[in-house]
This record gives structure tokens, C-alpha cells and sequence, in this order.
């Protein structure tokens, strides 16, 4: 035997069942008090406080039947226009009721959409949050990283003096406004790459060197402080570069991006198909202006750093960039910011 107290299914449409209502509601007692009120008041009229005239002479028919038909419309009139403005007012309020179940009903599935595009479907709610953690555990790690190597990096040792000019070889190996970034080795393509995807755990060590060794070459450290800028503030919207599976592009579509073509002789290379995050993401570029700022300044870094990378890389190099949180966030804020149409 069913359980009477057991309840639905908590799907998204279940609070756009329609509730019982009351027969009798309050327009109807109101109305029908009115009526009582209209019909008592003209039975005292009519019958009571009405004096019948003298009679002179015979009645004429036709005179009566008027009065009478007079006397009926002054009655029952006001009582139909009463239940009319009842009905009116029962109705407006049943499509009141009916709006906000409907539009609590289209929030519902709007949320549900969004819950299951971020968590991939069939996730559950306990994997999902721990994914969350164990990222923002990394990103917190990078973070705290990034900050220990602005702020103590390595300088390198002075060269012993010799005899004959001490002076003179410290100013001829260091001269006048030299920086530490200048003097350091050039960047390989494979570090740089591996930079550009940040750390996968807290317990890479691999990618943290990779990314010491990024933040020592100038035009590397921009890039990556401005995708750090930009990761940092999707994640504040649930938008995580991990959760996208774009379609990727073929090598020679980034050639030609990187020889200057833009619309859709590149349209390949906006491979996001992520409609929650596009969303977002378009949403945030409208009202949010610090994001637009570092959204465009991102985007301008990237094309920058791109069009010298691509000039020596390989197409398996190419490939590899191409599959960076970077290069994802790249395609996501190209894509919402038109650079592919």
C-alpha cells in the first residue's frame, strides 16, 4: 500500500503542478455579500417603502409590462455586473498564480542545465565538489608560487674581480640598466609550453619548474600573469578550462592566425561548444568591465606571443600549445569576444 505522506519526484518541472484551489474563495464571499446586500436593499425598496398610487382609472397593459421589465433590469443588473467583476477578478488572480509557477518552473530547468553541464551529467554532487577543491587547492598553490618568485628571485653570482681592473669588468658585464630577465638563458619552447598549463597538482614539480623557469623571460611572464588574471576571474563564474573539450584546430588554421588572418579563415579555432560557458562568459564581458579589460588584454598578449612562436615551432609544438589551459581560455574569450567571426 502506497505511503499517503510519500512525495514526487523532485524533477525541475514538479512545481509547475497545479495546486488545488479552494472553491469559495474570498472574491466569491465578497460577491456574494454584495448581492445580498443589493437584493435586500431593492426587496425594501420595492416592497416596503413603495406606495402604491391611487387608482383612477384601469391600468394599461403595455405601461406594466415596461415597469415590471424597468423593475427586474434594476434588480438583477447590478447583481450580474457584480459577478461579472468577480469572475474578472478569480481569473486575473488564477493567471497571477499560473506566471509565477511557470517562471519558478523555466528557473528550475535553467539551473538544472547549468548544474548538469558543469558537472558532466551523470557526476555525482560529492566528485563534483571534490574536483572543485582539488583545483582551487592547485590554483591556490600557483598563486602562493607565482608571489615567492616575484618577490625572492635567484640573482645571479658576481664574476671575481681581476687584478688588473676590478672595477672595469663588473661595469662591462653589468652595464647601466641591465635586468635580471635580460641576463637570463632563453626560454625553451618545451618549458614555455608546459608553463603555459600551469601545474596540474600542487605536487608537480615538473610544471612548477617550468613555470619558475616562464617567469624569468619578459615577454612569457606578461602572458602568463594575464592567463593567470583571466583563469582566476572564470573561476570565479564555475568555469573551469579542464571541463572543456574543444574541437581542436589543425596546425596550419594557427599558421594563419599567426600570419594575421582573423574572421572565418580561422573560425576553426573557436572549437568551444560549451553553451553554459559561452553564457557566462558573455555575460560577464557585458558587465563586468575589469573582466573586459583583462579579457582584451589577454587577448593581445596571446596573439602576440603566438605570432613569434609559431614562426619556429613545430606543428607538433603547435599542437601541444594549442591543448593549454591557456590556449582553452584563448579560444573561449576569442570565440565571445568575436575575434573568429
Amino acid at each position: 500500500m502506497a505511503d499517503p505522506n510519500e512525495s514526487r519526484p523532485t524533477t525541475p518541472l514538479g512545481i509547475y503542478d497545479r495546486a488545488t484551489r479552494p472553491v469559495i474563495t474570498g472574491i466569491e464571499i465578497i460577491a456574494l455579500v454584495l448581492s445580498a446586500l443589493w437584493l435586500i436593499g431593492a426587496a425594501t425598496f420595492f416592497l416596503v417603502l413603495e406606495t402604491p398610487a391611487p387608482r383612477t382609472r384601469e391600468p394599461e397593459t403595455g405601461t406594466d409590462g415596461l415597469r415590471f421589465v424597468m423593475t427586474m433590469l434594476a434588480v438583477f443588473m447590478p447583481v450580474a455586473m457584480i459577478w461579472v467583476a468577480a469572475t474578472a477578478a478569480r481569473a486575473s488572480r488564477v493567471m497571477r498564480e499560473e506566471s509565477q509557477r511557470l517562471q519558478a518552473a523555466i528557473d528550475a530547468i535553467r539551473q538544472a542545465y547549468v548544474a548538469q553541464s558543469r558537472g558532466g551529467g551523470g557526476t555525482s554532487d560529492a566528485s563534483v565538489q571534490k574536483k572543485l577543491d582539488e583545483i582551487a587547492a592547485a590554483q591556490k598553490k600557483t598563486e602562493t608560487a607565482l608571489a615567492t618568485f616575484h618577490s625572492s628571485r635567484e640573482r645571479p653570482a658576481p664574476a671575481p674581480a681581476r687584478a688588473a681592473e676590478p672595477a672595469q669588468s663588473n661595469q662591462a658585464a653589468l652595464p647601466l640598466g641591465t635586468r635580471a630577465e635580460d641576463m637570463a638563458p632563453p626560454l625553451g619552447r618545451a618549458d614555455f609550453i608546459r608553463a603555459l598549463n600551469f601545474p596540474e597538482t600542487a605536487e608537480d614539480t615538473e610544471g612548477f619548474a617550468a613555470l619558475r623557469k616562464a617567469l624569468r623571460d619578459r615577454q612569457a611572464k606578461e602572458l602568463i600573469q594575464a592567463s593567470q588574471d583571466v583563469l582566476t576571474l572564470l573561476s570565479q563564474d564555475g568555469i573551469y578550462m579542464d571541463d572543456l573539450r574543444p574541437d581542436m584546430a589543425r596546425p596550419e588554421i594557427w599558421r594563419r592566425f599567426a600570419a594575421g588572418e582573423r574572421g572565418r579563415a580561422v573560425a576553426a579555432l573557436g572549437g568551444v561548444r560549451d553553451r553554459s560557458s559561452l553564457a557566462l562568459t558573455a555575460g560577464r564581458m557585458r558587465q563586468d568591465p575589469i573582466f573586459r579589460d583583462a579579457a582584451h588584454h589577454f587577448l593581445r598578449k596571446f596573439d602576440q606571443m603566438f605570432a613569434g612562436f609559431a614562426q619556429e615551432a613545430s606543428d607538433t609544438e603547435i599542437s601541444d600549445l594549442a591543448n593549454t589551459r591557456t590556449a582553452r581560455a584563448f579560444m573561449l574569450l576569442g570565440r565571445v569576444a568575436g575575434t573568429f567571426d
